[in-house]
């Protein structure tokens, strides 16, 4: 059976690949070389940072603090297509069964909507914010929001890489000669698209999972009826 993805690993960072998904979505290649693109960035900063600071990296697995904590959260539009492809096509089992839940009773405050036993349920897709945002020196404390209480400890980007993602995904806003892309990231034209992960409709994405589950499951009881005729 063929892998349903796999990680470009030529590139100096981990790109996920989802061959058949980016061929039938175009978008989605443009979402994950740029996300790619954040991670390189994010690397390469905290590995300066512990050069310079000589601190260690505070964030940890299953920390989720800052999930729990965030009240603004931006987040793209093709961030957000990407969310919901991965949410409705990829998850499965008793993860998607409690997320699905979860979105449906989602009221737009803390914690994330998407964290999970402290994990991340979208992990692989999750947004360039949350890709960037690294704590250095002690873990948070509850409740506590690092970038307002200790600036200094908090990873600042590198710009270079931000740009460069961003110049990656402009496409899909309709922007697409390297003249004008190169423009509006100049002039920060894409900020003016983010809206708040924490007040977007996820009831409405709870819903979309269940008509494809339910379609899904309305196919495979077709095919099987197929096989017993056949049989």
């Amino acid at each position: 059976m063929k892998k349903s993805h796999k990680r470009n690993e030529s590139s100096g960072a981990d790109r996920l690949r989802f061959p058949e998904d980016e061929a039938r979505y175009p978008w989605l290649s443009l979402l994950l070389e740029g996300l790619a693109v954040f991670d390189k960035g994010t690397a390469l900063g905290i590995q300066r940072a512990r050069r310079k600071q000589n601190r260690p990296v505070a964030c940890r697995e299953r920390c989720g603090n800052c999930c729990r904590t965030n009240t603004d959260i931006p987040v793209y539009p093709l961030e957000l297509a990407g969310i919901c492809w991965y949410v409705i096509e990829k998850l499965k089992g008793p993860l998607r069964e409690t997320l699905k839940a979860q979105l449906a009773g989602h009221e737009g405050k803390p914690p994330c909507p998407f964290l999970i036993d402290d994990g991340c349920s979208i992990y692989p897709l999750r947004p360039g914010v949350c890709r960037l945002f690294v704590v250095f020196g002690k873990p948070c404390g509850p409740g506590e929001d690092a970038y307002h209480t200790r600036r200094p400890d908090v990873l600042t980007p590198l710009e270079e890489f931000k740009n460069q993602a961003f110049f990656i995904m402009l496409p899909f806003y309709g922007i697409t000669k390297d003249e004008d892309r190169v423009r509006a990231v100049k002039n920060g034209v894409i900020h003016s698209r983010v809206q708040n992960l924490q007040e977007w409709d996820w009831k409405n994405l709870a819903q979309k999972m269940e008509d494809h589950d339910r379609r899904a499951t309305t196919d495979r009881a077709v095919d099987d009826a197929k096989s017993e005729t056949v049989a």
